[in-house]
């Protein structure tokens, strides 16, 4: 298993797989640290900025404790020799960015909800990251580096030793510390600096004697270090996206991983040393063997240097499609949390080297099914950019999408905004791309067959209409759910067209200041059309009537209509606050307002529909049930809106410990509790009586077994015994009275129907009378009578063993 920090959540990967088996989530705040539990590895310590020390049974995502520290907590240590206790960093009271290394004792009590006051220093000063403190072997000593000074503490002796690097900056050097390590089985400390070197400092027992040599490979900063479980080899990873091992503490010996695709950011090393993990800035995962040989890698959403093609859904996978690697697109499944592929648009590569004027991806569109793709690339030129529109066809055998049409400058000046119309019904010929552009004319790109017989296409796309108003530079455009209408901003003014004939059908104004945004309503709001202003103005326009129905104040920097339903989302920005309205086009008030929904300012939104709608209990949340709302923050942040608190998130298997009769959580207990489900609704269904075994029901072995997560059961020999006798069944011999009931029981088979029938109303009627009034004595029917007296002479003595 790969234990993970995400968000304020705790991801346990599969290494063989790249899997993400459990979310545990928890914590109300971002994951700052996550640490194995020393005394038992099947536990994890996980530490939140919530002022909270979580402990999980990470095997079946269980929290075990909650502890309460109070305050923010930025990074976690467990070293194996600390008894009861873990370490953590926390900011200093009454000072600004000064933080603590400090030690909190765990309390032991009943209940998983503790307090853990008992707090004490043990360093001053130190940096707030993770990878500036390191605890040597067997936790005798915590090194903490911070800027050009090193400290390390010796907790026996209670020493502090200080030691100061040269501030001078040499030979265009930077002595400044940037990570440190310590040795798993020796008094040595690895440090990492700015500059890109490695220093190994030994003797650090005495502040005069000690001393120190230097590695050298990184031509900038060393971002992690990591020593292998022996010690005898030493991980480091920076921005050339290359992981180094140094064999020996010698320059000469040393390997290299090159071509990671990104800057390494952290290094971890499995517990048997087969393994090493690096995480780079593109949020990705690289598991790589122990012979520095690459073997898998993870990937979630790549942070982008600026999304400018929006947040777009695919049709056919239901992925968030967006810019990821530059002049790549990426498909980001929201389910597994992982990148689905990625798609080589510009098809160059990329330089990173600032200041170079290089081609990127702009803007997206798909048709309705996905079997379209249109992309916009731009060079970074801002008064006269290269410019190509690329139309891409899904191939289905291929399972990827294939370059189809290459349109070298669609537009003059840069493309602002592109849409499809694609009405299912009518097949390809309705298939139609729109274009709006800064050289103040919209054009309508259409598929013509190609007539070529050594074409490898059988059609391209090429231009059939160009549209233009008043010499307006054109900013935004869509079609109306059936297809029939195209809107175009043409800067203060929103134009409407017919897309048969392409005449201009209306026009709407409302100064001052230009059209931000525009949609059509959908189903029942058809017939409305929203516009948002930049002057901080949402205007609902009438189509039958032409006349403005309502417009509202606001600020919306995000307009975004669910596909599904009537519902429109409006993104405000207003006072370092991002808020959230929805509403439905045919009436002016909100059904939905969040304020403050989050201090970054959201750029971008999108709805995802549903696989299957949702039940939503409340009310206010109804608008959810079709599709979820997602939003990406100007820091690049990925949030949904939940339907649901904290509490009702966590599942009831992750809230308790004691896990209830009705709720096994083994995989074996829930697929025999469906298959019981599945026969039991079977027998309904065919009008059988539903008989529930109350025998197996009681036995505390079947419990065991089932109710018990299986790293923690005892073995199956000690186990065998008390399951096998919990199904025998007693073997006294039968009265003669019983016999002589079985015998009565048998011939009453034999009677007539509608006697039969009779008995069987009589018993749903007694049932109902039953659940409806409670105690209430009635007749029973001859069949009854003699099956109650059966019952009341079983020996049931034999369970009171159990």
């Amino acid at each position: 298993y790969l234990l993970c920090a995400s968000g304020d959540f705790v991801k346990v990967y599969s290494v063989n797989t790249e899997e993400t088996l459990r979310l545990m989530g928890g914590h109300a705040d971002l994951v700052t640290g996550i640490q194995l539990n020393p005394h038992n590895h099947m536990q994890l310590y996980s530490s939140s900025l919530d002022g909270t020390i979580k402990l999980w049974d990470f095997m079946d995502g269980i929290p075990i404790k909650t502890f309460t520290v109070g305050s923010k907590l930025l990074a976690l240590y467990t070293p194996a020799g600390a008894e009861d206790s873990v370490f953590v960093v926390i900011p200093k009271k009454g000072e600004r960015d000064t933080f603590q290394l400090v030690s909190v004792k765990l309390t032991k009590g009943a209940g998983q909800d503790l307090e853990a006051k008992e707090v004490s220093v043990v360093l001053d000063g130190v940096g707030a990251s993770m990878k500036h403190i390191a605890f040597g072997r067997e936790g005798a000593y915590v090194a903490s580096v911070k800027d050009v000074n090193l400290q390390v503490y010796f907790f026996k002796r209670k020493l502090l030793n200080r030691f100061s690097l040269s501030t001078v900056k040499t030979k265009g050097g930077d002595n400044n510390f940037s990570c440190v390590v310590c040795h798993p089985t020796e008094d040595c400390i690895a440090t990492g600096h700015a500059d890109g070197k490695i220093r190994l400092w030994r003797n650090f027992h005495h502040r005069k004697e000690y001393t120190y040599s230097t590695l050298h490979w990184h031509h900038d900063i060393v971002m992690d270090l990591a020593f292998s479980i022996e010690g005898t080899r030493l991980l480091s990873g920076g921005v050339e996206s290359v992981l180094v091992q140094w064999h020996n503490e010698s320059s000469c010996q040393k390997d290299f991983l090159p071509r990671l695709g990104s800057p390494i950011e952290y290094i971890s090393m499995s517990s048997d040393g087969a393994l090493c993990c690096t995480l780079h800035t593109d949020n990705r995962i690289t598991i790589i063997n122990s012979n520095l040989r690459f073997s898998r890698s993870i990937q979630g959403l790549i942070k982008s240097r600026d999304v400018k093609t929006g947040l777009v859904v695919d049709p056919r996978t239901k992925a968030l499609v967006l810019n990821g690697e530059p002049g790549h697109l990426q498909f980001y499944s929201l389910q597994s949390d992982q990148q689905l592929f990625s798609l080589d648009i510009v098809q160059r590569q990329y330089i990173h080297q600032a200041g170079l004027k290089q081609s990127d991806l702009v803007k997206v569109a798909f048709s309705a099914q996905g079997t379209w793709l249109a992309t916009v690339e731009e060079s970074e030129e801002v008064t006269d950019p290269e410019l190509q529109l690329k139309l891409w066809f899904y191939h289905e055998e291929l399972q990827s999408f294939q370059l189809n049409t290459r349109i070298n400058t669609p537009h003059d000046n840069h493309i602002t905004d592109m849409c499809f119309r694609d009405m299912d019904e009518l097949g390809d010929d309705s298939l139609i791309l729109v274009t709006t552009g800064r050289d103040c004319v919209f054009k309508v790109w259409v598929m013509v067959e190609d007539n070529d017989p050594e074409a490898q296409q059988s059609v391209s796309w090429s231009c059939d209409f160009v549209g233009s108003y008043h010499n307006y530079q054109a900013t935004n455009c869509c079609f109306s759910e059936d297809g029939s209408l195209l809107a175009v901003s043409f800067e203060e003014t929103v134009t409407v067209w017919d897309s048969l004939t392409w005449d201009l059908k209306c026009t709407f104004c409302h100064p001052p200041g230009n059209i931000r945004n525009i949609c059509f309503g959908r189903l029942t709001c058809s017939k409305y059309l929203i516009g948002a202003t930049d002057y901080g103005f949402l205007c609902c326009w009438n189509l039958l009537t032409c006349a403005l129905e309502w417009s509202a104040h606001l600020n919306v920097v995000v307009l975004q209509p669910d596909p599904l339903s009537e519902h429109i989302a409006a993104v405000s920005w207003l006072s370092k606050e991002s808020s959230l309205f929805v509403f439905k086009p045919n009436e002016p008030r909100p059904i939905y307002i969040q304020r403050n929904l989050c201090k970054e300012k959201i750029l971008l939104a999108a709805f995802v529909p549903r696989d299957e709608p949702e039940m939503i209990s409340s009310e206010k949340y109804l608008w959810l049930r079709k599709s979820q709302l997602f939003f990406l923050t100007d820091t690049q942040e990925l949030m949904t809106l939940s339907t649901k608190s904290l509490e009702e998130r966590l599942t009831p298997s992750s809230k308790q410990l004691a896990v209830e009769e009705s709720l096994p959580v083994t995989p074996f207990s829930l697929l025999l509790g469906k298959h019981r489900r599945q026969q039991a609704q079977e027998d309904i269904d065919l009008g059988k009586p539903v008989v529930h075994n109350k025998q197996e029901q009681a036995s505390p072995a079947v419990k065991e077994l089932l109710h018990t997560p299986a790293h923690v059961l005892p073995s199956a020999s000690f186990l065998c015994t008390i399951f096998i006798n919990s199904l025998l069944i007693s073997t006294e011999s039968k009265s003669a009275e019983e016999v002589a009931d079985e015998v009565e029981m048998e011939s009453e088979k034999a009677e007539d129907d509608s006697d039969e029938e009779d008995a069987t109303e009589m018993e749903q009627e007694d049932t109902s009378h039953m659940e409806l009034l409670g105690e209430m004595t009635c007749k029973l029917s001859k069949s009854q009578e003699k099956e109650l007296r059966k019952i009341r002479k079983t020996d049931y003595s034999w369970i009171s063993a159990f």
